[in-house]
């Protein structure tokens, strides 16, 4: 008889490439994730993992069981469902992911309510680039994503996922005090050429967007500083090396030095949770869905 538990673990590793990104995934140790392949190779009298260089890859039985481990982790997950529908009340275990700005911003008081309303559902949280938040539904990795898009770069759901809007995040710009800027209540996008900007690296929608914004009033961007965390954006700023443009989830208290100035027409990006359709009534979903709608008004700037 397979163990469900360490076929999970070889799935996470398919998934994820790594033992030890799988084992972030799945709240492990790399340690626990590792036994557990080692454990099922035993199971199996079959060599499942074998190493590269200084990782690992899935050997083809690997790749074959971790395909199998899926459609049954399905079944599971369905199976739990229609059970956890009969008793009506959310339960079990259930994973959250979500981009780093809506972790800060939204989910510790939707985490809050749902522990003290629903003791019986152990909800946990991991955070993921929300371009691959849609694949890690789908392959069962988590179980909803609160992602977002902009109206530049519309997400669609992959097939076999639901979905529902939890509110538009808007965004300002940040100038030093003192920057030709800041004294502006209101800036058009005429307004945003000739500045060293600080921005997001290349691929993220923030940086496609600012270069698409500023190539269309006729000027090239002068993008001197692009880095990934939004605290590291507000340093520079505050340091006087450059503007930048952010939403306001999860920015936090701006420090003495920096100011936000709207900009219009505003940039929007909307949020909203994936879930798989196969688990659309289980109700630590649909009650995870509505207490993200309850938490929205109540989130963090």
């Amino acid at each position: 008889m397979l163990d469900l538990a360490r076929l999970r673990a070889l799935h996470a590793v398919s998934v994820h490439g790594s033992v030890s990104a799988a084992a972030v995934a799945l709240g492990y140790t790399p340690s626990a994730v590792s036994q557990a392949v080692t454990k099922l190779e035993r199971e199996t009298r079959t060599t499942l993992l074998e190493r590269r260089g200084r990782g690992v890859a899935l050997t083809d039985e690997g790749r074959h069981l971790a395909a199998t481990a899926r459609q049954l982790l399905a079944l599971v997950e369905r199976a739990e469902t229609e059970l956890e529908e009969r008793r009506g009340q959310p339960a079990g275990r259930l994973v959250i992911g979500a981009f780093p700005s809506a972790a800060r911003g939204l989910l510790p008081g939707v985490l809050a309510r749902l522990a003290g309303a629903h003791p019986a559902l152990d909800a946990r949280l991991l955070e993921v680039d929300p371009h691959l938040s849609g694949d890690l539904v789908s392959q069962g990795v988590i179980d909803l994503a609160v992602t977002h898009d902009w109206d530049i770069a519309p997400l669609a759901a992959p097939e076999g996922l639901e979905r529902a809007v939890i509110g538009e995040d808007r965004c300002d710009v940040l100038v030093p005090e003192g920057h030709p800027l800041a004294g502006r209540e209101v800036l058009g996008r005429a307004d945003l050429p000739h500045h060293r900007w600080i921005c997001q690296p290349p691929g993220a929608v923030c940086h496609d967007w600012l270069v698409r914004t500023l190539r269309a009033t006729g000027h090239e961007p002068d993008l001197a500083y692009q880095v990934a965390e939004n605290h590291t954006h507000i340093a520079l700023v505050a340091a006087g090396l450059g503007i930048t443009l952010m939403p306001r989830l999860g920015r936090g208290p701006l420090p003495a030095g920096v100011r936000a100035v709207p900009l219009e027409p505003v940039p929007v990006r909307r949020l909203f949770a994936l879930w798989r359709t196969g688990a659309a009534r289980r109700p630590a979903i649909t009650e995870t869905v509505r207490t993200l709608h309850e938490q929205w008004p109540l989130r963090t700037f």
